[in-house]
């Protein structure tokens, strides 16, 4: 080792040989991020014992519908041999969980609104993980069920493994025309579902419908020889119900109401038409002051009109939000393609700007209607902004690690360049991290025909491991300085205290490799143990060959009264 050592230092050719070596490795590490060899994502999948199934049926929907789009979906769960047993939660949310806390499930109590609770065999039991059933069933359930009813929505809503967030991602689309809002949200919904690798795509705003008021025509009524209050309490009755007595009890304070009304069966139309509530209020007859029984329909007057929906409000503007989930991908990329698709679509209609600035994400776009000059903010939401914004974090945080190790070294070393040295030792660490990555990536491809990504725990290990090779590139620095302090020449004590430091250095990594492998196979741990294994093996190689060539190009290494020393190699071993 010291004799090898020896002469890759001795040598500017082998100096030249090393350094582009390196350099090759760190371009392409770094390389395969933006070219998608290596895919960056928050958090992978996590395999879970339970999942929920969100039924959203029209704004306007029975509970009737509601139920038959849920039997449906219960129908197909049944046959899945890993479900043990369903719950189904018609008109309300299902008890909370971590997925039903985040995402509000306690809000629900619309008769549009149902959950089914799935629980599964034990993830340990079964070949097939969670999220693999869901990616597989996902489809299947969609078209055969989603079409029952127009405007249907079924979402597959996984535990997270991450951050509590809404939904992977999420558009918030803000401005003060609702009309424009809703018109935008469509082009948004429309390019999120053209984009591959994203599911469960759904606007979170009601659906505009048409209903009909009823009106009393007291000029008919009077004429017809009734009373108004006669209408009000026979359409209060059938339609709503009313309190035709009360009755005491000794158990409550108040009277309890004795409520009348209708029979489902008998409340419920055929059709949401105007002709099925005609011949409904045909049916219902009032008895007048002459005995004569009249139909209500000729003593009322109905009016079509426009349902109100609901209105979301943020920062004093209106706001849609437009949602969607990554099936088994990253969010980062299917967000950049379906930006693009929106882009090119809304740009037929608006004037387009990229926000940029401290208030602003680079994703999001300020739109101006060409023809009224309204504008509307796109801003993203949701899981993929807290993965820019952890990565961005996490990112900050090793610029300030190798600022503050650069500046300890220098405190210590008096000397810019030897603490340049072990600035470069730790961030080429990185070049283990992804190419460590790369390959688990294959392998897992190969196993699971899943991706292996490089997530935010992966970048923890990266940190981690900075202090690890400044560790070892501190160990040569001064072993190599004391060898030089007692007359032995630059080159052979770069090499002595190489060969002499290799065995600690590699049992060190050795080491860290053994006590990495538990969190390797771990699903949400295991880019942190990846990126410790293959980072201390590139950490070692590195700091065994490239620190001894680094530390033999500068002379800061050695005292000012050992520079006789420093000669390139000219004088041999003392």
């Amino acid at each position: 080792m010291e004799e090898l050592v020896y002469r890759i230092v001795s040598s500017k050719k082998n100096h030249r040989k090393v350094g582009l070596i390196v350099l090759f490795f760190l371009i392409f590490a770094i390389a395969m991020i933006p070219t998608k060899i290596v895919l960056a994502k928050m958090l992978p999948g996590k395999s879970a014992n339970t999942f929920s199934i969100y039924v959203d049926t029209a704004t306007n929907s029975t509970v009737n519908q509601t139920k038959e789009v849920v039997e449906c979906v219960v129908s197909e769960m049944k046959h899945e041999e890993n479900v043990k047993n369903m719950e189904m939660f018609i008109g309300q949310g299902a008890p909370l969980d971590y997925a039903g806390l985040v995402k509000g499930s306690a809000f629900k109590s619309l008769k549009n609104q149902a959950e089914i609770v799935v629980n599964l065999t034990d993830k340990y039991e079964r070949d097939e993980s969670s999220y693999m059933m869901v990616h597989r069933l996902r489809p299947i359930i969609e078209n055969k069920c989603e079409n029952i009813y127009k405007h249907t929505h079924i979402k597959f809503i996984e535990m997270p493994s991450g951050p509590p967030t809404y939904a992977t991602i999420v558009a918030n689309l803000l401005g003060k025309d609702t009309l424009l809002l809703r018109e935008t949200s469509k082009i948004v919904q429309q390019s999120l579902k053209e984009t591959k690798g994203l599911v469960d795509v759904d606007i979170l705003q009601d659906n505009i419908f048409t209903k009909y008021d009823i009106y009393p025509n007291v000029e008919k009524i009077i004429n017809s020889n009734l009373s108004v209050e006669q209408v009000s309490k026979v359409l209060y009755m059938a339609f709503q119900g009313s309190v035709v007595a009360t009755k005491d009890s000794t158990l409550h304070q108040d009277q309890i109401p004795i409520f009348v009304s209708l029979n489902k069966k008998t409340k419920l139309l055929a059709h949401a038409s105007r002709e099925d509530l005609e011949l409904k209020l045909s049916r219902l007859k009032l008895m007048n002051r002459q005995g004569i029984m009249v139909p209500v329909k000729e003593v009322v007057t109905i009016v079509p009109t426009v349902s109100n929906p609901t209105i979301y409000k943020k920062n004093m503007k209106y706001m849609v939000s437009v949602t969607a989930e990554c099936d088994l991908v990253s969010q980062v990329y299917p967000l950049m393609d379906a930006r693009e698709i929106m882009i090119k679509e809304l740009s037929k209609k608006f004037d387009i700007k990229r926000l940029t600035g401290m208030n602003t994400y680079m994703f999001d776009l300020q739109l101006t209607d060409k023809k009224t000059g309204e504008k509307v903010l796109v801003r993203w939401d949701g899981e993929m902004k807290v993965s820019l914004d952890t990565f961005r974090d996490l990112g900050g945080a090793f610029i300030a690690a190798l600022v503050l190790m650069f500046l300890l070294m220098v405190v210590y070393y008096k000397s810019f360049a030897l603490s340049g040295i072990v600035l470069i030792g730790s961030f080429l660490s990185i070049i283990g991290v992804i190419i460590g990555h790369f390959f688990t990536d294959k392998i897992a491809l190969f196993l699971t025909d899943i991706h292996f990504y490089l997530t935010a725990t992966s970048l923890i290990g990266f940190i981690s491991l900075m202090g690890i090779s400044a560790r070892s590139s501190l160990l040569l620095i001064d072993f190599t300085k004391s060898l030089i302090e007692n007359g032995i020449e630059k080159n052979r004590a770069i090499a002595i205290s190489t060969a002499t430091r290799a065995k600690p250095i590699m049992l060190t990594a050795v080491a860290i490799i053994l006590g990495s492998l538990l969190l390797a196979t771990d699903p949400i741990f295991g880019g942190l143990g990846i990126a410790l294994i293959f980072g201390s093996i590139a950490s070692t190689l590195v700091s065994i060959f490239y620190i001894p060539v680094l530390m033999a190009k500068t002379k800061a290494i050695c005292p000012t009264d050992k520079e006789q020393n420093c000669d390139d190699g000219k004088r041999g071993r003392s």
